[in-house]
């Protein structure tokens, strides 16, 4: 029971905060062009606003991390030993261990998106991206240490697992260089649906098959069926983003008509002051126009 729950409800976290961002992108794309970060209003002295500007990812990182490390420490009726008092030692528990580095994990990278939302004077979004890929390569570690004493359904279970979540490191370090590029924003959402469905599936089809009889690792159908299912979610889960940006798309189009789909101009709250590069193009261009006009001046008759 222990070990289905370390795997569901960190899973149904995962899926959720993956609609989530694909609530965000998918506002972000209609409103801003695919800008993620700026979607928040500007910060005000108004009391009203300060509940719209509160860092609730953050919180939920941290609650959902918080409980589920206390679960890890209180389900194990010895309590988290590290080593065995036999000589010579032994490390105890070593997968609870790791389970609770995750969550650990996870509290920390609230703990960062919290602060630099609403703590710091200035929101940091490069040391949430720089936080957040640090974590998730510490992840990836730890998941591949994780399955070395897996065979059969267990460790093609966990190797689907270690692919979603190497893909998922490469596109948030991608994002290091490149924030708001939508293309890498909606594969960081899917990802995270994938993480977090498969997680779910992983708990069922390893602890509580829905069947009642455990997978068979030596039965080549139970493995086939294992990536198949993969495939199964691959495909819900492209369609979450898609049906999100649908209905919001639609929404804005019947119940917004003011708000006109032509890019970032209009989007409110956003309006930025042109910058030195921006006025040093103006006047190039001022002056390519004056050059044009004298020599036409010149050789017209």
């Amino acid at each position: 029971m222990g070990k289905f729950i370390g795997h569901f409800y960190p899973g149904l976290f995962l899926f959720s905060y993956g609609l989530y961002q694909a609530t965000v992108v998918s506002k972000g794309m209609i409103l801003k062009g695919c800008v993620l970060y700026s979607l928040c209003p500007p910060r005000n002295k108004q009391r009203c606003s300060r509940l719209w500007k509160i860092a609730y990812g953050g919180l939920l990182k941290i609650v959902t991390g918080s409980l589920l490390t206390f679960y890890v420490v209180l389900c194990l009726d010895g309590g988290m030993v590290l080593m065995s008092k036999q000589v010579p030692s032994r490390f105890m528990y070593p997968k609870e261990w790791q389970h609770l580095t995750m969550f650990i994990l996870l509290t920390l990278n609230g703990c960062v998106d919290f602060m630099s939302k609403n703590v710091l004077p200035q929101r940091c979004v490069g040391l949430e991206n720089g936080t957040l890929v640090l974590i998730i390569y510490q992840l990836l570690l730890l998941m591949v240490s994780h399955a070395k004493d897996s065979e059969g359904v267990e460790l093609h279970v966990h190797s689907l697992l270690i692919l979603v979540v190497f893909l998922l490191l490469l596109v948030l370090t991608a994002q290091l260089w490149a924030p708001n590029m939508c293309h890498l924003q909606l594969m960081e959402t899917f990802l995270m649906l994938m993480m977090g469905s498969w997680l779910m599936q992983a708990g069922f089809i390893l602890y509580r098959p829905v069947s009642g009889y455990a997978w068979q690792d030596d039965d080549i159908s139970d493995i086939m069926f294992v990536t198949t299912f993969f495939c199964w979610h691959v495909m819900i889960d492209a369609s979450f983003p898609l049906g999100i940006y649908g209905f919001s798309s639609f929404w804005y189009h019947c119940y917004s008509p003011s708000l006109k789909l032509t890019g970032p101009k209009e989007a409110p709250y956003y309006a930025s002051t042109p910058g030195p590069l921006y006025k040093l193009l103006q006047e190039v261009e001022q002056s390519e126009k004056e050059d044009q006009a004298l020599f036409f001046s010149k050789s017209s008759p």
